[in-house]
C-alpha cells in the first residue's frame, strides 16, 4: 500500500512537518519518512489575504502535488485523488443535524460545518486511514447535551465503515515544549488488515497495549472503561437528537460500540522555555512602561461589576497569574491572540537584559516544534496567529511513525 496523503485544513503545514519529520537548515530540507502528499487544501474564509496558503506554497509548492486555495465545500470530492491517509485539523463547531425538509431521508446540518466535508471525503474516497486533530472540548460539547458532537462524528465514522481510536494528549506530558492539550483521532477502514487484527483483541488489551496511542503515548494506568452503544441510532440525526455521553480522555469505537476510559500518562521531562528562547532579541519585543502596566493589570486578580442585557448586574472574577512565565516550565497553551496585549500572551523575563518581553515569532514556532522562521515573510501579528492555530508537530511525528509501520503491513 502506497504512503499517499491528502491534507485538509492544512494551515502552514504542521501535519506534513510532523509526518515527514521535516527539518530545515539554511533553507534546505531533510525528511525521515516519505509520505507523499498528493493533494492539499487550505482556505481562510472572510479574508482577502491567504497567508497560511502562501506559506504552505512557499515551502511545498514545487513538489508534485496539487495545492488548492478554495473553500472545501465548493470542491467536488470526486476530484480529490485516491489516497491512503487523510489528515487534517478541523475547527470545533456546532455539529447538530436534522432531517432535510425537502428530502425526508436526507440530513441537513448547520451551514459551514467542516466535519461534513470530511465525512463526504470518507464516503467518496474511502481512505484506508485517517488522522485528525481538534480541541479537547470536542468531547464535551455542547454544554446542554454533553458528548453529542463527538457522538455524531463517531456515528459518521461507523456509517462510513471505520474502526476509531482517540486520545487527548498534553504535549508537555510527553517531553514537548508546550502545555497544549488536543484530541487526536485515528481511524482505519474495517477492511484493513490492521482493523481485522484489532477486532480479534480484547478491549482492555487494545486500550492497554495494542492501540496506536498505547504504543506511542504510554499510559501509567488505564482506569475502568465505560460503554456506549451507537448501534441503537439509525443515523446522525438520531444521535443529534438523543445521544449523551460522558467521554473520557481515551477510547475506541468498534462496530458502533464505544469504550472510553480515563488514562494517566507516563510523564516525560518536557522541553522548558529556557531551552527554546533566542539570544540578542530585537528591542521591539520588549515591553514599554505602558505595556508593562497593562499586562500587570491583565494578569492580576480582578472582580468587575458587569451588566446583563436585562439590566441586572453580576461580578466577573479572575484569579491572578504570575507576572511573567517561568523559563523552567514548558510554555502555556498558545492562542491566536499571542503577541497582543492580552492576558494569555506569554511574557518572559529576558535572561540577557533582565527585562520583560513577549516571545518572538521564532520562539512561538519552536513551541510547536516547527523549523525556525517557517512563517517568515508575513507580519508578526499573522505569524503569532498561525502558531496559535497550529499543532505541536512532535505529536504527529510519533503517531505518524506508527502509521508508517501499519501501512507497511497492508497489501
Amino acid at each position: 500500500m502506497e504512503k499517499t496523503v491528502v491534507e485538509l485544513f492544512a494551515g502552514v503545514g504542521g501535519f506534513r512537518i510532523g509526518l515527514n519529520h521535516i527539518k530545515r537548515e539554511n533553507k534546505s530540507y531533510s525528511e525521515e519518512n516519505n509520505f507523499e502528499f498528493l493533494w492539499v487544501n487550505q482556505w481562510e474564509p472572510s479574508t482577502k489575504t491567504q497567508e497560511a496558503f502562501d506559506c504552505y506554497k512557499t515551502h511545498f509548492g514545487n513538489e508534485k502535488n496539487e495545492l488548492i486555495n478554495k473553500d472545501i465545500s465548493l470542491i467536488s470530492k470526486k476530484d480529490i485523488p485516491n489516497h491512503t491517509l487523510l489528515v487534517g485539523g478541523f475547527p470545533c463547531q456546532d455539529y447538530s443535524v436534522a432531517h432535510s425538509l425537502k428530502h425526508e431521508k436526507g440530513i441537513e446540518g448547520k451551514k459551514g460545518v467542516l466535519w461534513r466535508q470530511i465525512y463526504e471525503v470518507l464516503l467518496t474516497k474511502k481512505p484506508p486511514f485517517v488522522l485528525l486533530e481538534n480541541v479537547d472540548r470536542l468531547l464535551k460539547s455542547p454544554s446542554k447535551q454533553r458528548g453529542r458532537d463527538f457522538g455524531i462524528i463517531l456515528k459518521s465514522f461507523d456509517i462510513a465503515g471505520y474502526f476509531v481510536q482517540w486520545k487527548v494528549i498534553n504535549a508537555a506530558d510527553y517531553g514537548m515544549p508546550q502545555r497544549r492539550r488536543r484530541i487526536y483521532i485515528f481511524a482505519s477502514k474495517k477492511s484493513t488488515k490492521y482493523s481485522k487484527k484489532m477486532k480479534k483483541k480484547d478491549i482492555l488489551e487494545i486500550l492497554n497495549n495494542e492501540s496506536i496511542f498505547a504504543k506511542t503515548f504510554k499510559a501509567e494506568q488505564i482506569l475502568n472503561y465505560k460503554e456506549y452503544d451507537l448501534t441503537i441510532y439509525d443515523n446522525q440525526v438520531d444521535v443529534s437528537t438523543d445521544f449523551k455521553a460522558s467521554f473520557e480522555n481515551y477510547g475506541i469505537m468498534m462496530n458502533g460500540k464505544i469504550y472510553t476510559s480515563k488514562y494517566i500518562p507516563v510523564v516525560e521531562e518536557p522541553i522548558k522555555l529556557k531551552q527554546i528562547i533566542e539570544k540578542n532579541v530585537d528591542e521591539k519585543y520588549f515591553l514599554s512602561t505602558i505595556d508593562q502596566e497593562k499586562f500587570k493589570y491583565l494578569r492580576g486578580s480582578k472582580k468587575i461589576e458587569r451588566q446583563r442585557n436585562d439590566g441586572t448586574t453580576y461580578f466577573y472574577s479572575e484569579g491572578s497569574m504570575s507576572p511573567y512565565d517561568s523559563l523552567d516550565l514548558p510554555g502555556r497553551t498558545m492562542l491566536t491572540s499571542e503577541g497582543t496585549i492580552n492576558r494569555s500572551t506569554h511574557i518572559i523575563l529576558d535572561p540577557e537584559k533582565n527585562k520583560l518581553r513577549k516571545l518572538t515569532p521564532i520562539e512561538c514556532e519552536r513551541l510547536n516544534q516547527f523549523p525556525d522562521n517557517w512563517t517568515e515573510g508575513m507580519p508578526d501579528r499573522k505569524r503569532y496567529f498561525m502558531m496559535g492555530n497550529a499543532l505541536v508537530t512532535g505529536i504527529i511525528s510519533k503517531i505518524g511513525d506508527e502509521i508508517y509501520k501499519i501501512i507497511d503491513k497492508e497489501d
